[in-house]
């Protein structure tokens, strides 16, 4: 088997003019892997702080940006997303401890500011405010940690759209910030020990887009500097991947080895202030999903059983497995969240949601109906009353907080003086939604939501935007979306495909969308759109596709595999460049999700689908706007760069390609201010209307 790279380079540099948009230089390179000669032409983008490359981007951003100025002022998006906005309801806060959090936006053009409170009726009080900290309006907090008596809360700050974040401290009593400041945090909670300091995770990359090195688990003990945090964990030499967090008085550390083959567990009594590493031996350790401890009680579930189920064992006899709550077959168990007396579980089943309670012994107690089909999110448990507060939503509807009875089964809406009651923008019934499945090209039934206005006809005409996820086993669920219920409205329709890659269908729904099946993904969002066009709802003329991240893949493929089912296509933070995306930042985690480029039989099948080198020199693919962030450590932008400029510079191309990178932005976008979050939709929506329009 051949690992080495061969590259040929050649000094001449040639520029393919592109009427329709910018021009790039197109550098002579090839790559050999696994006796494999692939064109790689434009790897010269790899090198994003090269002044060739920026302003390259800087053309490509003038383009796209002078456009969706057009569209999005020929469209009435912009003032329908801010009119549905001021109309719509909120959720719930967040209860940690003894307080109630919630953001608010006290400037469109700041960040939001959290607040708490110690009563829910209680007026908020303001505890976080990042703009005036930082005096930057691009900065987001990424996460908030009370201690464990509530006494100080530890919060995370992105500054810039990256997932490289900072922690600081607030004494929350007293509102008062504390000078402790700690950097080069990256994909880490903040897990308290007790109120004296907390543990976390330090990244050591001096290379932004390189591989992550993320190998150290550091604790912080409050009023130290940095300097003197104890290295508690370290993984650097064998690169392995681990995650951590505190449970009672045990800090819990899973570890997975560099080839993702090995699973190891460990644990800390942090009443031992040596804090000494212990093994935690589990019952299935290459599968073992940890849900929860209470006590000497673990409570866990694996892929024995493909609809999910809760566990148990104890601590110190790990061989006795106790069934706590077993599968439901067909029916998904999505969640499961412990409070102090129950365990809830989250369920779906033909596309509806539900909550069924339990003790902890597994006795069950109580069923809640999702209402309308609504999607929902457990808010917290009111111990005194004995009521589960709970948010539900949909894609047409805005938030629906609830009081569930658990003694009584009652059902009640709360308000309250900060959540109050507000018409509905449209009847409940103006919106259809249907769950319904389709034919896959191997015979599967795959899970389809569709949406369109009550009684829309469906003659094959109407402007349809398709999206799919399918990747990590990841359970899709509506959110509710204005920029998506202004296109509902206008006449278009919605549909999300529940591909395999996903979780939807349980466990082996995943496992028959990754690695060397992860072609199922792609043909199942193919077949989805031969779905809908089959059955009238739309056109090739009329389809629009978009996802993100993993979604961005399956736009990527499904364009450049069928251009002739698409007028548009949006893919988002995008992995186009399959043969080298484990040689960025989180890559080498997702070897078991997409393959790994050093076996030859998994690079070839990663070559068959690969966006960016399945472009053929004679197709005019559809209308595409590729969207990216320049400081997106997840998915890096030389993904898109890659696959815009080598879509643009072909004489075929007759469709306008455009590429629109978001400065000082993430994988999630210009999130940090509202005016930047409704601006940003309102050109998503008004791009694909007026594309599919024209």
């Amino acid at each position: 088997m051949q690992k080495k790279y061969s590259f040929i380079i050649s000094v001449l540099f040639i520029t393919l003019a592109n009427a329709q948009g910018p021009t790039a230089n197109k550098i002579i390179s090839r790559i050999t892997k696994h006796n494999i000669t692939i064109d790689d032409d434009y790897a010269w983008l790899e090198n994003v702080n090269s002044n060739e490359a920026i302003n390259w981007v800087k053309k490509q951003n003038e383009y796209s940006e002078n456009h969706l100025k057009e569209v999005t002022k020929a469209t009435n998006f912009l003032f329908k997303i801010k009119d549905y906005n001021y109309l719509s309801t909120n959720g719930l806060p967040s209860k940690y401890g003894k307080y109630f959090y919630s953001n608010y936006r006290l400037d469109k053009k700041k960040p939001y500011v959290l607040h708490y409170r110690e009563k829910l009726n209680d007026m908020p009080k303001q505890l976080v405010d990042p703009f005036a900290i930082y005096k930057d309006d691009n900065v987001v907090m990424s996460g908030f940690y009370p201690s464990k008596n509530s006494k100080f809360l530890a919060y995370k700050i992105s500054l810039n759209g990256s997932d490289r974040n900072e922690i600081r401290f607030v004494d929350i009593l007293n509102q008062k910030n504390l000078d402790d400041v700690l950097k080069d945090i990256k994909f880490s909670n903040a897990s308290w020990n007790d109120d004296k300091g907390v543990f976390y995770k330090r990244n050591s990359n001096s290379d932004f887009f390189a591989k992550d090195s993320t190998y150290q688990l550091f604790y912080h003990k409050l009023g130290e500097i940095q300097d003197k945090d104890a290295l508690i964990f370290d993984t650097t030499n064998d690169e392995s991947n681990f995650n951590f967090f505190v449970r009672e008085n045990k800090l819990f550390i899973f570890e997975t080895n560099k080839e993702e083959t090995k699973r190891a567990y460990h644990y800390i009594d942090l009443s031992d202030e040596t804090f000494t590493l212990k093994e935690f031996v589990v019952p299935t350790p290459d599968h073992f999903s940890y849900l929860y401890s209470k006590g000497d009680d673990v409570y866990f579930s694996d892929k024995k059983y493909d609809w999910g189920d809760v566990r148990s064992f104890n601590i110190n006899n790990p061989s006795e497995v106790v069934s706590i709550i077993p599968q439901i077959y067909s029916h998904l168990l999505v969640d499961v969240d412990f409070k102090s007396e129950y365990i809830i579980c989250k369920y779906k089943h033909l596309g509806k949601n539900y909550i069924n309670i339990h003790n902890y012994d597994g006795t069950f107690v109580r069923k809640f109906e999702a209402p309308m089909g609504m999607n929902f999110n457990i808010r917290f448990l009111d111990n005194k009353t004995n009521e589960l507060y709970v948010t539900f939503y949909s894609y047409t509807i805005s938030y629906l907080n609830y009081k569930l009875n658990i003694t009584t089964g009652d059902s009640n809406v709360y308000y309250n003086d900060f959540i109050q009651p507000k018409p509905t923008l449209f009847p409940f019934d103006h919106f259809e939604t249907k769950s319904t499945t389709y034919k896959s090209r191997d015979g599967k039934d795959v899970p389809i939501t569709i949406i369109h206005k009550k009684g829309a006809s469906l003659d094959g005409n109407n402007a349809t935007l398709l999206e799919a996820y399918g990747g990590f086993g990841v359970i899709s669920g509506p959110s509710y979306d204005v920029g998506l219920l202004h296109f509902l409205e206008k006449g278009g329709v919605y549909a999300y495909a529940e591909i395999r890659g996903g979780g939807e269908k349980g466990r082996k729904w995943h496992k028959d969308g990754m690695g060397l099946k992860k072609m199922n993904s792609f043909n199942d969002f193919i077949d989805a759109a031969e779905f809908l066009i089959s059955e009238k709802y739309t056109s090739p003329n009329k389809l629009a596709i978009t996802g993100a991240s993993n979604g961005g893949l399956v736009v990527g493929v499904a364009m450049t595999q069928r251009p002739d089912l698409f007028k548009v296509a949006v893919p988002k933070v995008g992995v186009f460049d399959m043969i080298k995306f484990d040689q960025y930042t989180i890559g080498k985690f997702h070897l078991d999700e997409y393959g790994n480029p050093e076996n030859e039989d998994e690079f070839k099948s990663l070559l068959t689908y690969s966006p960016y080198h399945n472009i053929k020199e004679d197709v005019n693919y559809p209308t595409t706007l590729i969207i990216t962030s320049e400081n997106d450590d997840r998915v890096p932008p030389v993904h898109s760069y890659k696959f815009a400029a080598k879509l643009q510079n072909r004489s075929a191309q007759k469709n306008p390609i455009y590429l629109n990178v978001k400065s000082k932005a993430g994988h999630y976008g210009k999130i940090s201010s509202y005016d930047k979050s409704v601006q940003e939709d309102a050109e998503f929506y008004s791009f694909i209307w007026e594309h599919l329009n024209e």
